[in-house]
């Protein structure tokens, strides 16, 4: 009997991913999503989908009734009410996996351990909350909502992504880098380029949601991340060798970036103190990440096929050059 799924939030970044490796491993699949975009698979037979709003009790239940899953992945609850409306309603499935994120910890260990890293709190307000800066807060209720759930005995997991990257990310974050090192010589780095912001590539994260559904266990999390991560100079670096071109990293001072005047954090990925999720746990299930080198040279693939250039992280090309200025008399 083949087994079913129910992605919640299917057809963007992680969920269609998501999609793509549930069908690719036999799974019969629904999607939930409120139909806002185009839908990647909806001439795919293999796929079915239901209009909805994952908010909504009635929406939520008529997904269940479809598509009568074995399996829920969980792509777009982003308050803790979210999962625990989901986990009451799908108590009763075979997996219940929780997209949480690396923002959930509380506590700048490196690395960032399961079980030991402290997460962060929650109150009331933050926990209806739409804004950025409660985000990790909010993963973080809603990882607290799993290990409830399991408790009572529900089949409940959390999957932990750091920074996630590669094809349709509608973020962009890594497509300003890569847009600079396709189209720049010289590309300032903040800092001494050797910043570290864990990051997740996308087919990983997509892979591992199905392997801790399938030998995941109830009330456990799992950090997911690239088994080798890179620093932001060795990123750009990487770029630039799959991309078969050359550019020239160059580091920037607090002092140098004030010359154009940009600060350190007016870049994107850029974290001052390093971010490292440890990834022995999903490692343990069976799961491996693919090798850096090749989920870059396929971001960039995507990137170059896209009209994704990054434009809203930039923080000016001129500005830019002025630093570099200020280098070069250094």
């Amino acid at each position: 009997m083949t087994d079913t799924a129910l992605v919640i939030g299917g057809t963007r970044f992680i969920g269609r991913h998501a999609v793509e490796d549930l069908i690719e491993n036999d799974y019969r699949v629904t999607t939930l999503t409120r139909g806002n975009r185009e839908d990647p698979f909806a001439d795919d037979d293999r796929v079915s989908h239901v209009d909805g709003d994952r908010t909504n009790d009635r929406d939520l239940e008529a997904a269940k009734l479809s598509a009568d899953p074995d399996v829920v992945i969980d792509c777009v609850a982003y308050h803790p009410a979210d999962v625990e409306a989901a986990t009451d309603l799908f108590a009763d499935v075979d997996a219940y996996v929780y997209v949480s994120s690396g923002a959930a910890y509380g506590a700048e260990h490196v690395p960032k351990r399961e079980g030991e890293t402290p997460l962060e709190e929650c109150t009331s307000e933050q926990a209806t909350d739409d804004s950025d800066a409660t985000y990790g807060n909010r993963k973080a209720a809603g990882d607290r909502g799993v290990f409830a759930a399991a408790e009572d005995g529900v089949n409940a997991m959390a999957v932990r992504p750091c920074i996630v990257y590669g094809p349709h990310d509608h973020t962009e974050r890594l497509d300003y880098w890569i847009d600079r090192v396709l189209t720049c010589d010289r590309v300032v780095v903040p800092g001494d380029g050797q910043n570290l912001w864990h990051r997740a590539y996308v087919e990983d994260v997509a892979r591992a949601l199905r392997v801790v559904a399938e030998r995941g266990d109830p009330g456990a999390a799992y950090n997911v991340g690239d088994r080798r991560a890179l620093t932001l100079e060795e990123t750009l670096e990487t770029i630039a060798a799959v991309a078969d071109t050359t550019c020239t990293v160059v580091p920037a001072s607090a002092d140098a970036l004030a010359a154009g005047g940009l600060e350190p954090s007016d870049f994107t990925l850029y974290r001052e103190y390093p971010h490292l999720l440890d990834t022995c746990a999903l490692a343990d299930l069976g799961w491996e990440s693919t090798p850096v080198e090749e989920a870059m040279a396929r971001s960039v693939a995507d990137h170059r096929e896209s009209d994704r250039d990054g434009s809203e992280w930039d923080p000016g090309r001129e500005a830019e050059e002025r630093v570099l200025g200020v280098k070069d008399t250094i």
